[in-house]
């Protein structure tokens, strides 16, 4: 399985090389809106996870992709029959402007209350400028938002008999988050976690950074606690987390749901984790 898992690590890699301008146009091509498991469903693009959570009482979206998400993720939404007016709830993985920067306008749109991990609520609210490792570049900036609730650590969000649970997984961005909740499928429960980003960008400096001098601490935190989740069902802030692309055509054929994958978050855990680990290492040799 964790063969299969690197061709997906390495092209995650280099997206992240990619100015954000280059890296749009996956973020941008349209993918098939689907469902998931249970009352949740796939809304975002080809290399942009986007989830939508449907309720009694209006539904909750999960990330809202770059400036130029919106108007695609409503469509996704209509292709499902479902109304991109109910949506009730925002949420991110992360506050970087591949998971936020089309919140402004979808909180315009809908109402919808946006709800942000407390370390990640000044960047969102800057529109980035806040960010340890992007706020002096331009082409990572975008619209600011205020956030409506400051999450903590595995608090809760609840709307319609759907509880999710914030798990801060931080050393991405301070308040990277990985989302937790149950689903019922076929009358069993099934866990859910979606990965917010256990990847250590380029240029992100493990040993001696001023402006964020907890990130090795922080990465050490964020290892254990996905370590230690429940999953059968396992997706990521980015399809590629999870192979996505591959998984898709399989729901076509009905059978085993390809999304229940616990071996395979184990195996990008591994893989995420030890190449954390080589790179502290590198950095570690480098300084003395």
């Amino acid at each position: 399985m964790l063969s299969k898992l690197m061709p997906a690590a390495a092209l995650l890699g280099l997206a992240a090389l990619c100015t954000p301008a280059l890296a749009q146009t996956d973020y941008t091509t349209p993918f098939p809106a689907h469902h998931v498991a249970g009352n949740l469903y796939f809304v975002g693009s080809k290399n942009q996870a986007v989830y939508l959570i449907t309720t009694p009482a209006g539904n909750i979206l999960i990330n809202s992709g770059v400036a130029e998400s919106p108007a695609q993720i409503k469509a996704s939404i209509e292709t499902l029959g479902l109304k991109y007016s109910d949506t009730k709830i925002l949420l991110i993985s992360h506050a970087h402007f591949d998971h936020d920067a089309g919140s402004a306008q979808i909180v315009k749109e809908t109402g919808a209350k946006y709800q942000v991990m407390d370390s990640d609520v000044s960047v969102v609210e800057s529109g980035g400028k806040t960010d340890f490792a992007y706020g002096n570049k331009t082409d990572w900036l975008y619209p600011a938002v205020k956030v409506d609730r400051s999450l903590r650590d595995r608090d809760t969000v609840s709307l319609g008999g759907t509880v999710l649970t914030a798990q801060k997984t931080p050393g991405h961005t301070k308040g990277c988050t990985t989302w937790s909740l149950k689903v019922t499928e076929a009358g069993k429960p099934l866990d859910v976690v979606i990965v917010g980003s256990p990847n250590v960008n380029p240029g992100y400096q493990l040993v001696g950074k001023a402006a964020y001098p907890n990130i090795v601490q922080d990465y050490e935190k964020t290892f254990q606690v996905l370590k230690s989740l429940p999953v059968d069902v396992f997706l990521g802030a980015h399809g590629n987390y999870y192979g996505m692309e591959a998984k898709y055509p399989k729901i076509q054929k009905g059978g085993v749901n390809p999304f229940i994958d616990p071996a395979g978050y184990k195996a990008y855990i591994t893989d995420r984790e030890n190449a954390y680990r080589k790179e502290l290492a590198r950095q570690k040799a480098g300084s003395r």
